[in-house]
C-alpha cells in the first residue's frame, strides 16, 4: 500500500512537472523590427482566445493612435453577442516595454495595472498580424480588413501553431458586412 501511494505520488509530480513545461514551449519572442506610426489605424479581430474581457462580443475592432509623449492610445470596441448587442468600448494606454525588444508594449485598460502586448508576426505592410503575451493565455489575429485573404490567414495560423499555441482554442469573430472586402 505505501508503496502504491509512492508510486503514485512520483506519477503526479512527474505529470505536473510535464505540464510546467508545456507553457514554457510557447515562443513570444516578437518582431524583429517594428514601426510604430505604421501600425496606427484601425484593426479588426479576426480570431482570439477565449477571456473574460472580450466574452460574447461580436463585430470587435481595435483603434490605435499616437498620444504626444510618446504612448498608444488603444480603443477596443465590440457589441454584445451580436450586432444588435450593447455597443462596448474599453479606453486605454499602451506604452513600449521599457528596455523591451521591437513589438514589446505594455497595455492598461485600468489605472496602473499593464499586461503584456507583443506583436509577434507582421506582414511588411501591416496589414495583418498575431499578437500574443509573454504567456500561452492570449492570442490574437488582427487585420485591416474584416476577412483575411486565405493564404494569409493560414500563414498566421502556421507561425501561431509553430510558436507552439494551441489554434485549436481560438474562437472566430463575426463581423457585419465583409462584402466590401477586397474590392
Amino acid at each position: 500500500m505505501k508503496k502504491t501511494f509512492i508510486s503514485l505520488i512520483g506519477i503526479l509530480s512527474l505529470f505536473n512537472l510535464c505540464s510546467c513545461q508545456t507553457g514554457s514551449e510557447i515562443i513570444t519572442t516578437t518582431v524583429d523590427e517594428f514601426d510604430i506610426e505604421q501600425y496606427m489605424g484601425r484593426w479588426y479581430e479576426i480570431a482570439r482566445f477565449d477571456h473574460k474581457f472580450e466574452r460574447g462580443l461580436v463585430g470587435c475592432t481595435a483603434d490605435y493612435s499616437l498620444n504626444d509623449d510618446g504612448t498608444v492610445k488603444v480603443v477596443n470596441s465590440g457589441y454584445r453577442d451580436d450586432f444588435d448587442g450593447k455597443f462596448k468600448q474599453s479606453e486605454g494606454v499602451a506604452r513600449p516595454r521599457k528596455n523591451g525588444a521591437p513589438g514589446e508594449f505594455e497595455v492598461s485598460f485600468f489605472l496602473w495595472f499593464y499586461g503584456d502586448y507583443n506583436v509577434l508576426e507582421i506582414d511588411p505592410d501591416y496589414q495583418n498580424v498575431l499578437v500574443g503575451s509573454s504567456s500561452d493565455d492570449y492570442l490574437w489575429i488582427l487585420s485591416r480588413q474584416p476577412v483575411m485573404l486565405p493564404e494569409e490567414l493560414n500563414y498566421l495560423l502556421n507561425c501561431a501553431e509553430n510558436r507552439g499555441y494551441d489554434i485549436g482554442d481560438l474562437i472566430w469573430v463575426e463581423h457585419y458586412d465583409t462584402s466590401i472586402c477586397f474590392d
